[in-house]
């Protein structure tokens, strides 16, 4: 079903309405925007646990700086929020390079993390800038057990091609169909499982399901903090059948001052895929901290911000 441009717009705006009423924020809940002061940066995020994460990285590092920063609102999926970057609503994002430059190329061809920054600063629309690209990437990830991986001696997807015609494979729906999911594993692998079983997109079900030997290999993402806690491997992609994932800030050329560039290239150079990982599964553990508090201790920790009383 097609959707205009100006029921998109207002989807949007009550989509961020609705994050500022959830978590108590006050102001105009479209502060940042074309209207509003120049000098204060407005940060949107995608409505999952790592997006906001970074999110409160990038509030927190500026904050710091002396730059005025309201709080990051959780707006929902790329087809929100970016459409939000665009008209203004925000003036900052965190997003994923490969995935990003998908979005606005279907016909990118770019796999390595380069080539998809120099394809993605190309792509992206009159009015937007990228910062500089971390090494931390968030990617999809053909994974099996431990067990599994031990016993065929599975280190990337070309050790696991001729054993899958015998296994499962989970994942979301749109991995059957995407370019890069069952059909890029058959092109590049030669890799035909038995029977694919729809379940979630790298969530709860499809760790159980694999976990649980329900399936035997499963579409999960790199940051996951279940690789760890499952003992679960993510099999190397020497053939990049994946494209890079690499975690980039991008905002409004209006709001890219030279010392909000300064500060978010700072995060971006000390940003590792391992950090994100340690990262997600402390805000996922026991405990459920805070997502500004675990981002403000790893911004200590990494001696980004000042922790002088």
């Amino acid at each position: 079903m097609s959707v205009t441009r100006s029921a998109t717009a207002r989807l949007v705006a009550a989509l961020v309405v609705a994050a500022f009423v959830l978590t108590g924020c006050g102001g105009d809940p479209l502060a940042g925007g074309a209207d509003t002061d120049p000098d204060v940066v407005s940060i949107g995020s995608g409505n999952f646990t790592e997006s906001q994460l970074l999110a409160e990285v990038y509030a927190q590092a500026l904050r710091d700086a002396g730059v005025q920063v309201e709080n990051p609102v959780a707006i929902g999926s790329r087809e929100a929020y970016f459409p939000a970057l665009q008209d203004g609503s925000v003036d900052l994002i965190p997003d994923y390079t490969g995935a990003l430059l998908t979005y606005l190329d279907e016909k990118a061809t770019a796999t390595e993390p380069g080539p998809v920054y120099a394809a993605l600063g190309k792509a992206l629309p009159p009015g937007l800038v990228l910062g500089k690209q971390s090494s931390a990437e968030d990617k999809d990830a053909v994974v099996v057990t431990r067990e599994t991986a031990d016993r065929l001696k599975l280190r990337t997807i070309a050790d696991l091609a001729p054993h899958c015609s015998q296994m499962v494979f989970g994942g979301g729906s749109e991995f059957r169909t995407r370019s890069d999911g069952i059909p890029g594993l058959a092109k590049n692998y030669a890799c035909a499982f038995k029977e694919f079983r729809t379940l979630d997109s790298g969530g709860v079900l499809t760790v159980a399901a694999l976990a649980g030997n329900d399936v035997q290999a499963a579409n999960l993402f790199t940051t996951d903090p279940a690789l760890r806690e499952k003992n679960l491997v993510p099999l190397a992609d020497p053939k990049e059948n994946f494209a890079a994932q690499n975690v980039v800030p991008v905002m409004s050329q209006r709001k890219a001052s030279p010392k909000v560039r300064e500060v978010l290239d700072r995060v971006s150079a000390v940003l590792t895929t391992d950090e994100l990982l340690a990262m997600n599964a402390e805000a996922a553990g026991p405990d459920k901290p805070a997502l500004r508090t675990v981002a403000s201790d790893w911004l200590a920790r990494k001696n980004l911000v000042n922790t002088s009383p």
